[in-house]
C-alpha cells in the first residue's frame, strides 16, 4: 500500500500545465478514503467486508471519474415536463438528459443500491445487506451525484412500507419490479406527502380519500413531490369521516400506470425550479380521483409512516456525510497541488488550518452514520442478527435525528469552506463545488428543518421517549472496551457524555428552555462522536498501528466541548503538531496521540 492511501484523503499530482489547481479526476473515493476502510472493517463481519471491497473498489473509481461526470451533464440539462404526448393525449411525460438515465443504469441496475437491504443476490452476496454495508455504497455514490440518491432511497423506503404493511397481492403486484435490477422492467417509488398546508405540521393535510364501489380513490394536492415520474407512491391522505390531525390519515400506495396500462388520475402541473438537486425531477401534484391502495390499517397511516423515518434521516444522513467527503477530497487537490507566493499551499499553516477545519467534522459524520446504522441493523435484527435487540431500539431512536440535525448543517459550512480553498474558480460551474453547496442546503430542510427535527430529538426522544439512557449506556460500553487507550480520555468523554445528557434532559423537562433545545442536540452529537472516535481509535491501532482517531476525539473536545476565552489562544505550537500528525500520511503511533491530548 502506498503511503498516501494511508492518509484520510490521497494526494493528486498535478496534470496541468497551467497555475490551475487540478480536481479529483483520477481517484478512487474508497481507495483514497482510509478512515472509511478502516471503519468498515471494524463494523462488518470479515467476510462480508472482503466481498464488498472489490465491489467498493469500482465505485470508488466511477464515483470520481465517470458517474462525476455524468452528474455534471444531469445537473447542467435540468428534467422537462411534456403535459402531452405528440399527438396531442393528455398523457404526461418527464424528459431527461440521457446522462441522468445512466446513472440510473448504474444506481439501479448494476449495483442496486435500492434492492440491497430487501433481497439477496445483490452484487453476489446470499443475503440481503445489512444498513452499514448499504450505505458505504450510498455514501460513495452520492459523492458524484446526489440528487439521484432521492430517487433511490425513496425507492427503498416505498418498497419498506409496502414489504411492512401491505397485503400479500399488493406485495405480489409492487415489490418484485420495485426491487430489480433489470432496468427494462424496474419501477421506482416515491413518497408524496408535503402539502401546502402541512409540510412539518404532516397532521394539517388535507388530500382526501373517497371510497367508490369498493374503491379508493384520492382527492388533493401534493406540493412538494420528489421523483414525480415515480411509478409507485405512498402517500397520506384522510379518509372520509377520519377524525383532523394525524390519527385520522390512512398510508396509501398508488400506481402510475392502471392495470390496462392507461394513466392514473393524477396531474404534475409543474415542475419544481430548484436551488440543488437539480438532475431530479420534483413537481406538483393534483389527484383527481387517482385509485390507490390501502397499506396496513387506515387509523395508523402516521405512525405506520414515521416507522419508516429511522431509515430516511439515516439516509439523509449518509448523503449529507458524502457531500463532506467529496469536498474534503477536493480541497486535497487544492491543498496539495497549488503553489502560491513561491511556496507549496501545503506549507502554509492558515491552508493547512482550514484542511483540518474541513476534516473533523466530515469524520464526525462518518463516525455517526456507521454508529446509526449499525444500531439501525441492531434494533431491527437486520441481515448477520441472531436477534432483534430491544435496547438498542432507544439508541436509534435518538441517534437518528441527532445525526440528521448536526451533520446535515455541517455539510452547509464544509462544502462552502471548500470552495473557498479553491479560490475563484471553485465559483464557477466549471468544477463541482457550485454543486456541493447547492445539494448541501436540501439535507437541513428534507425530512424535517432543523428547528423540527432538534424538537424530535430532545421533546420527543429524550423527554418522552426516555431515550438518552441507552444512548449514553451505550457509548459507555464502547468506551470501555477501548482499553488500550488510557483511562484518563475515557473518562473525560464519559463525564463530556454525561454533562451532554443532562443538558438534554433538562432542555426537554423545562419548556422555558426550549430556545436550547438546538445547542442540546449538538452537544449531543459531539460528546457522541468524540465518544465513538476514542473507541474506533483503540481498534485501528489494534489493527494497523495508526491512533489519529483520538486527535480527532481530543479536536471535537477541545473546539466543540470545552469552555475557550477568545482572547486567550491555543498553544500554537501543540496545534501545528496535532494538525502535521492528521494531515500526514503516515500512521499515528499511539505514544504520539497521547503526546498531543
Amino acid at each position: 500500500m502506498s503511503l498516501s492511501a494511508l492518509a484520510p484523503f490521497t494526494r493528486v499530482e498535478s496534470r496541468t500545465d497551467n497555475a490551475i489547481a487540478p480536481d479529483t479526476q483520477g481517484m478512487n473515493f474508497y481507495l483514497a478514503d482510509q478512515s472509511l476502510r478502516d471503519l468498515l472493517d471494524i463494523y462488518l463481519p470479515a467476510d462480508l467486508g472482503a466481498h464488498l471491497a472489490p465491489h467498493l473498489e469500482r465505485l470508488g473509481g466511477l464515483a470520481a471519474n465517470e458517474l462525476d461526470a455524468l452528474a455534471r451533464l444531469a445537473d447542467r440539462h435540468p428534467p422537462e415536463l411534456h403535459p402531452r404526448d405528440r399527438f396531442g393525449r393528455d398523457i404526461q411525460h418527464i424528459e431527461f438528459h440521457p446522462a441522468y438515465h445512466e446513472l440510473e443504469r448504474y444506481a439501479f441496475g448494476e449495483f442496486g443500491l435500492h434492492a440491497m437491504s430487501h433481497r439477496p443476490d445483490v452484487l453476489g452476496w446470499n443475503r440481503p445487506y445489512p444498513m452499514v454495508a448499504k450505505h458505504a455504497f450510498t455514501f460513495l455514490f452520492n459523492q458524484a451525484e446526489f440528487g439521484l440518491g432521492c430517487p433511490i432511497n425513496v425507492t427503498d423506503s416505498a418498497a419498506y412500507l409496502i414489504r411492512r404493511f401491505g397485503r400479500a397481492g399488493l406485495k405480489k403486484r409492487f415489490l418484485d419490479r420495485m426491487l430489480t435490477q433489470d432496468m427494462a422492467r424496474h419501477w421506482q417509488g416515491a413518497q408524496f406527502m408535503t402539502e401546502k398546508e402541512g409540510g412539518s405540521d404532516v397532521g394539517a393535510a388535507t388530500t382526501v380519500a373517497r371510497q367508490v364501489d369498493g374503491s379508493w380513490q384520492l382527492w388533493g394536492e401534493k406540493w412538494f413531490c420528489s421523483n414525480a415520474n415515480a411509478d409507485v407512491m405512498t402517500l397520506l391522505a384522510r379518509p372520509e369521516g377520519a377524525p383532523a390531525g394525524s390519527a385520522g390519515l390512512g398510508l396509501f400506495v398508488m400506481p402510475r400506470l392502471l392495470d390496462d396500462g392507461s394513466p392514473n388520475r393524477y396531474r404534475i402541473v409543474r415542475l419544481k425550479d430548484k436551488l440543488g438537486t437539480r438532475s431530479m425531477a420534483s413537481g406538483e401534484i393534483v389527484l383527481e380521483g387517482a385509485e390507490a391502495w390501502p397499506l396496513g390499517e387506515l387509523d395508523r397511516g402516521f405512525a405506520q409512516m414515521m416507522e419508516m423515518v429511522n431509515h430516511s434521516r439515516l439516509s439523509n444522513g449518509v448523503k449529507s456525510a458524502a457531500l463532506m467527503r467529496r469536498a474534503v477530497h477536493d480541497a486535497g487537490t487544492v491543498l496539495h497541488a497549488r503553489h502560491v507566493f513561491g511556496r507549496p499551499l501545503d506549507q502554509m499553516p492558515l491552508a493547512r488550518r482550514q484542511m483540518l477545519k474541513l476534516l473533523l467534522p466530515s469524520e464526525q459524520a462518518l463516525s455517526m452514520w456507521l454508529f446509526t446504522a449499525d444500531a439501525l441493523d441492531r434494533a431491527e435484527g437486520g441481515p448477520g442478527r441472531r436477534r432483534v435487540d430491544p435496547a438498542v431500539a432507544d439508541v436509534l431512536r435518538l441517534a437518528t435525528p441527532v445525526l440528521k440535525f448536526r451533520a446535515t448543517r455541517d455539510a452547509r459550512k464544509v462544502t462552502a469552506d471548500a470552495m473557498e480553498m479553491r479560490g475563484g474558480c471553485g465559483y464557477v460551474e466549471d468544477f463541482v463545488n457550485p454543486r456541493l453547496v447547492r445539494d448541501a442546503h436540501l439535507g437541513s430542510i428534507w425530512e424535517g428543518t432543523s428547528n423540527i427535527v432538534a424538537l424530535d430529538a430532545i421533546q420527543r426522544a429524550v423527554g418522552r421517549k426516555r431515550c438518552s439512557g441507552a444512548f449514553v449506556a451505550h457509548l459507555h460500553t464502547c468506551l470501555d472496551e477501548a482499553i488500550t487507550v488510557p483511562v484518563s480520555l475515557r473518562d473525560e468523554c464519559r463525564q463530556l457524555l454525561d454533562r451532554a445528557v443532562a443538558v438534554a434532559e433538562r432542555a426537554a423537562a423545562e419548556p422555558e428552555r426550549e430556545s436550547q433545545i438546538r445547542e442540546a442536540t449538538g452537544l449531543l452529537y459531539h460528546a457522541a462522536s468524540a465518544a465513538l472516535m476514542t473507541w474506533e481509535g483503540g481498534r485501528i491501532h489494534a489493527l494497523r498501528g495508526d491512533a489519529r482517531r483520538l486527535l480527532l476525539a481530543r479536536l471535537v473536545i477541545d473546539h466543540h466541548l470545552s469552555p475557550r476565552d477568545p482572547l486567550d489562544p491555543l498553544d500554537p505550537n501543540r496545534d501545528a503538531a496535532i494538525t502535521g500528525a492528521l494531515l500526514d500520511p503516515m500512521p499515528v503511533p499511539m505514544t504520539k496521540a497521547l503526546e498531543l491530548q
